[in-house]
């Protein structure tokens, strides 16, 4: 047995259907569900089908360093709280800067100063605040630059495990996506070793292709067992497209993380 939960991101399985009948086939599969963006979806329907939601995007737009930028991301994520509590979802998700609809971030940065480092620590400290009074938890995520997200500070693992434990709080934790990492950084088990408690969520897909387990060089069946012997209790996402028939692809990721 295991202590986590499996979840699918809708918005990457199921394509031929329309969003809604996406979240109903991967909850009538036994999966939790997650979503990105909020703001073009019908949220009551999507709470309407009894799906249990594990993660929406927490922002809709701005940065974590630019005084403009920050009052419009703390603002879209009191917004995205408001909607959490709709569809019930415990965990609303940031990333290093605003991404477009490429994944490209809005605002492309070649140098991350210090001042920066700093003032990304203040702003999710606010957030923090906002996750704490909500009962919620917001998780930063770590992205790819090589391959999916050219010019995003902050990206590497390492970079936002440093910054979580910097603000400290149960409200904001990491959003450890193996795929990212796995281009990024590799040593995946010795990072979730390391990570450990800071860990809100672990998102996977297979490298190359961004696929289910099992379709590429990640030994996910060992990454199970490093999760099961950690201890952990939160959910494990998979944010990757079917190599084929989206239903086979759910059930390959879930005989992986099966021990």
């Amino acid at each position: 047995m295991t202590g986590y939960q499996l979840s699918v991101c809708a918005e990457m399985v199921f394509l031929d259907l329309p969003f809604i009948d996406r979240v109903r086939r991967i909850h009538e599969l036994g999966f939790g569900v997650e979503i990105w963006g909020w703001a073009n979806k019908d949220i009551a329907a999507l709470a309407a089908t009894g799906a249990r939601f594990t993660s929406m995007t927490g922002y809709l737009s701005g940065n974590l360093t630019d005084d403009d930028q920050i009052a419009q991301l703390l603002q879209s994520a009191e917004t995205s709280l408001a909607v959490a509590a709709q569809l019930n979802c415990p965990v609303l998700n940031l990333h290093g800067t605003g991404l477009d609809d490429k994944g490209l971030p809005v605002k492309p940065v070649a140098v991350v100063t210090g001042a920066m480092w700093l003032k990304a620590a203040d702003t999710l400290r606010k957030v923090a605040q906002l996750g704490e009074r909500a009962g919620r938890v917001f998780t930063l995520e770590n992205l790819n630059l090589p391959v999916d997200h050219p010019g995003t500070p902050f990206a590497l693992a390492a970079d936002t495990l440093a910054l979580v434990e910097a603000v400290n709080s149960p409200a904001l934790k990491m959003n450890l996506d193996l795929y990212h990492a796995q281009i990024g950084e590799g040593n995946l088990i010795e990072l979730i070793r390391r990570a450990g408690p800071a860990i809100g969520e672990i998102q996977v897909a297979d490298v190359p292709g961004r696929q289910q387990p099992g379709t590429g060089e990640i030994n996910y069946r060992a990454i199970a067992r490093a999760l099961h012997d950690i201890g952990y209790q939160g959910t494990v996402a998979m944010e990757g497209w079917a190599s084929g028939d989206s239903t086979a692809a759910l059930q390959q990721f879930h005989d992986h993380f099966s021990l």
